[in-house]
């Protein structure tokens, strides 16, 4: 099982609301258990309550290593639902960073390998990540199972989010594809860009929530039937119209151009960029735009669409005043990739990475494109002979604000059904 998998980013990137980001895990060790986990007392987080005494737990002692503990924590307890103790083993670390850590963890009385992200939790606040993972539930996101929380011996309160365990990462799978030389299959390809635009359909449609750092790094799969699935909601927010927002937000390789503007009134619209930036990574086997900071990310940018005209600029962020750009004309697009590249997946990219954010696709508008097709015959299978994962298993919230002709589109006539 890969080392680096699990239901939260540990490949780095710009985390907020207090969540912060996680090193790269190759340059980590992955042995060590963090030292706070020697004397932690744990409180369980089912009521959302950090100081209720009847839901505290201790910290059973291990083998005498780091790795091995058992963290006991109780779910119920109260409002009439039975108490039920849940153990887990605590194997290894697999990411850490400024604000926490992501640990590999056995749960004792199931067997069930889980993914645990523990981040230091300002008593001040509700942790923002928490609250918009418990909103979720989507067979293209990675699923919460149960939180509590730890003190340390200094005082400081942790959060401890236990969230199933994903195998495998698109960033590690592209990874070894570049070492192998070899391309992604291209049905795989549209497996796990339609899964994105899926997982993304629901959280803006459904919950108005941006994730706000979409990457490979964040799009879990299981190397089986590649099933995908988005994690790490610690850089995410429920936009709310008016209400400004830090510019300086989603990694630098998919961040979208009116982040680079200075954008503070943006939208769901910089989630369709970046997915759009992945799609054509995997496409092309390396980052479209590989900037090395936010105006050389600008330049690649550039390099590509050409420089966006006054009113482009304005669609972006209306406040940006400084229009000195060399003009530089737009390298027509099926340029970029390479010839064996489908037209459709050219086109879908071109739909996508537009400068401005109205024009883009939506999530469902990108869904029923072309591209996609393959994915609705019923005859279709994976390179290995097996069936698709569940595809068209829709939510009434991700087809929130659909049109009939846009219905008829997504869901295949051998799929049609009543929705869930």
């Amino acid at each position: 099982m890969a080392s680096a998998s699990v239901g939260t980013s540990i490949d780095g990137g710009i985390g907020t609301s207090r969540m912060g980001a996680f090193s790269h895990v190759d340059n980590i060790g992955v042995d060590k258990l963090p030292q706070e986990m020697h004397a932690m007392k744990l409180q369980d987080g089912s009521d959302n309550v950090y100081d209720d005494k009847e839901t505290e737990a201790i910290v059973v002692e291990g083998n005498g290593t780091e790795t091995g503990h058992v963290i006991v924590t109780t779910v119920g307890g109260s409002r009439g639902r039975p108490r039920q103790t849940i153990s887990y083993m605590a194997e290894r670390v697999v990411g850490t960073g400024s604000f926490g850590t992501v640990f590999q963890a056995k749960c004792l009385e199931t067997g069930e390998t889980v993914a645990i992200k523990k981040v230091l939790q300002d008593k001040r606040y509700k942790n923002r990540e928490l609250q918009i993972m418990q909103m979720l539930d989507h067979p293209n996101i990675v699923a919460l199972k149960h939180f509590f929380y730890s003190n340390t011996e200094k005082d400081d309160l942790y959060l401890n989010l236990v969230l199933e365990f994903v195998p495998e990462t698109v960033y590690r799978i592209a990874k070894h594809h570049n070492r192998m030389n070899q391309y992604i299959h291209p049905l795989h390809v549209k497996l796990y860009a339609y899964q994105i635009c899926r997982a993304l359909a629901y959280i803006h449609g459904g919950h108005g929530v941006c994730h706000r750092d979409i990457k490979p790094q964040n799009l879990l799969v299981n190397p089986q039937t590649h099933q995908l699935k988005l994690c790490d909601f610690g850089s995410a927010k429920i936009l709310v119209k008016g209400e400004q927002n830090i510019a300086y937000i989603c990694s630098r390789y998919y961040r979208a151009p009116e982040l680079i503007f200075g954008a503070v009134h943006y939208s769901t619209a910089i989630d369709i960029w970046s997915a759009g930036c992945v799609l054509a990574e995997l496409l092309l086997g390396q980052p479209l735009f590989p900037g090395e900071s936010g105006i050389d990310q600008l330049v690649e940018i550039i390099k590509v669409l050409g420089t966006p005209t006054r009113e482009e600029i304005k669609c972006m962020n209306p406040n940006y005043i400084d229009y000195k750009f060399p003009q530089i004309k737009g390298h027509p697009w099926h340029k970029i990739f390479p010839k064996r590249t489908p037209p459709e997946a050219v086109d879908l990219v071109s739909r996508l990475l537009q400068y401005s954010p109205k024009l883009r696709y939506t999530a469902l508008e990108a869904c029923i494109h072309p591209f996609f097709d393959e994915l609705r015959d019923p005859n279709t299978r994976l390179p290995n002979g097996r069936p698709l994962p569940p595809l068209f298993n829709f939510k009434s919230q991700e087809l929130k604000g659909a049109t009939p002709d846009l219905l008829k589109k997504l869901i295949p006539e051998h799929m049609q059904r009543p929705l869930a």
